[in-house]
């Protein structure tokens, strides 16, 4: 579909990881935090957004847990649609998600890829996301200044790291369609691209930082349940 003169704003969320650090039962998008599963704390800080035309999750084909987890939103009719063509990988899970929207979205349509266990976004996030990343040639993506005295441990030596200009990469990360695609595309080593920026950064481009939140952290270790649910019970405060 050709470019349009008004782009539309796309989420999409890779939730088709097993979470094998997680040691659950169930892949770790599934757990509950709180009184719901992560993945539709993560699904809904989008459909609270009247900034988002529509959010994709992209699962493995024989995913059991996303009909159940979404089955109200799809009946309501909320902007939500699941795309079973995940992959082994959280990078090909997204080029599949993006190769299953051709000709549905347009080219220049910004698509925002966020981590299906980061539970902590929420509508203010993605406002400032878009706001600040407004029309950058590029795109832009949430991240965090370091504040901690970085340490390099190599061979029994340790060494310290200028932290200046040092950042830690959070999602959303808003991309343009055509662009994100053929970033991903040309990708050529799995292993080097640990987040949708390094892709489109390894064409020598160079997108935009906009200062993220702590509670956007990612849910990765058992300890880090407890501390995602004390942030989403502290913004649920009055």
């Amino acid at each position: 579909m050709a470019a349009s003169c008004s782009p539309r704003y796309l989420a999409l969320i890779p939730a088709a990881g097993v979470g094998a650090r997680m040691a659950a039962a169930s892949p770790k998008q599934y757990l509950r935090i709180g009184a719901k599963p992560m993945l539709r704390h993560t699904v809904d800080a989008f459909l609270s957004s009247p900034l988002i035309a529509h959010t994709y999750v992209v699962v493995s084909a024989d995913d059991p847990f996303i009909d159940g987890v979404l089955l109200d939103a799809k009946e309501e009719g909320v902007r939500v649609t699941v795309l079973r063509c995940g992959g082994a990988t959280r990078m090909e899970s997204i080029r599949n998600g993006l190769r299953a929207l051709h000709g549905t979205i347009d080219l220049n349509d910004w698509v925002l890829v966020h981590d299906a266990a980061r539970p902590g976004l929420d509508a203010q996030l993605i406002e400032r996301l878009i706001n600040e990343t407004g029309a950058h040639p590029v795109g832009g993506l949430l991240a965090l200044p370091v504040v901690d005295t970085v340490k390099r441990s190599a061979q029994d030596e340790v060494s310290t790291v200028p932290r200046d200009g040092l950042w830690l990469a959070q999602t959303p990360q808003m991309f343009r369609y055509q662009l994100l695609g053929r970033a991903l595309d040309a990708a050529t080593d799995p292993a080097a691209i640990t987040d949708d920026a390094s892709a489109v950064e390894a064409l020598g481009l160079a997108p935009k930082l906009v200062e993220g939140h702590p509670r956007n952290l990612k849910v990765t270790l058992p300890s880090d349940i407890r501390i995602a649910e004390m942030y989403l019970a502290a913004a649920a405060r009055p």
